[in-house]
C-alpha cells in the first residue's frame, strides 16, 4: 500500500518554528488576522491570554509553557502623545501640546502592562498585530516567586533584586532600543551608560 507523504516534505526541509513564521508571513493568515482584530477591538486594553499568538516569536524571548510564565495582551493607542487642550488663557508658561516621550509604542505597552500585573516582571514582549487606531502586543510575564522559575537556572536570574521593576527603568529590549543601546561602535560614544550619564560625567 503506497501512502503518499509529499506534503511533509516542507515541515522535513524546515523546522517547525521556521514554518510557522513563514505561515505568519502568509496570504491566509492575513485574512485569520483581520477577523481576530474585530474580536480584539471588543476586549478590554488588557488581557490574559492562555498561550501566545505567535509561538515561535515567544519561544525565541524566553517565553516557556511551564508555571510562572504569563503571557498578556495589551492594546496602545496610535496616535501623538499629546497633552490636554487647553480651552482658555493665553501665556507664555504654557507648555507645548505635543509629548517628547523618546519611548517606542512596545515599551509604553510594556509599562502598562507591568503598572497593572505588580507582582510580575516583564521578560520580554513582541508585535502582535495592529489596525487604523490601535497596535496590539503581547507581554511576556514571569512571577519571580513562583518555585518553578527558582528552581530553573536559565531564568531564576530574574528573581534577583536587581531586576525589580526592570519594565520601568529602561531595561527590557524594547526600552534598550529607545535608548539607544543596541548600536555599538561609531557613532554610539555618548549613550553608555546613558546619554544623560554622559552629559554629567562631561561637565
Amino acid at each position: 500500500m503506497f501512502i503518499n507523504l509529499s506534503f511533509l516534505n516542507s515541515f522535513v526541509k524546515m523546522g517547525l518554528y521556521q514554518q510557522l513564521r513563514k505561515t505568519f508571513r502568509s496570504d491566509e493568515y492575513k485574512g485569520i488576522q483581520k477577523l481576530r482584530l474585530i474580536s480584539w477591538r471588543k476586549e478590554p486594553v488588557t488581557v490574559k491570554i492562555e498561550r501566545p499568538t505567535r509561538l515561535d516569536r515567544a519561544r525565541s524571548l524566553g517565553y516557556k509553557a511551564k508555571q510562572g510564565f504569563v503571557i498578556v495582551r495589551t492594546r496602545v493607542r496610535r496616535a501623538k502623545r499629546l497633552r490636554p487642550l487647553l480651552k482658555k488663557g493665553r501665556r507664555s508658561k504654557h507648555r507645548r501640546r505635543k509629548k517628547i516621550v523618546n519611548k517606542n509604542y512596545r515599551q509604553i505597552a510594556e509599562e502598562r502592562t507591568a503598572k497593572k500585573y505588580t507582582n510580575l516582571e516583564v521578560l520580554n514582549s513582541y508585535y502582535a498585530g495592529e489596525d487604523g487606531k490601535h497596535f496590539w502586543f503581547e507581554i511576556i510575564l514571569v512571577d519571580p516567586e513562583h518555585s518553578v522559575i527558582k528552581s530553573d537556572k536559565n531564568i531564576n536570574w530574574i528573581c534577583s533584586s536587581k531586576h525589580r521593576g526592570r519594565a520601568f527603568r529602561g531595561l527590557t529590549s524594547a526600552a534598550r532600543r529607545s535608548r539607544g543601546l543596541l548600536n555599538k561602535g561609531k557613532g554610539a560614544e555618548k549613550i553608555r551608560p546613558s546619554l544623560r550619564a554622559h552629559l554629567r560625567k562631561a561637565h
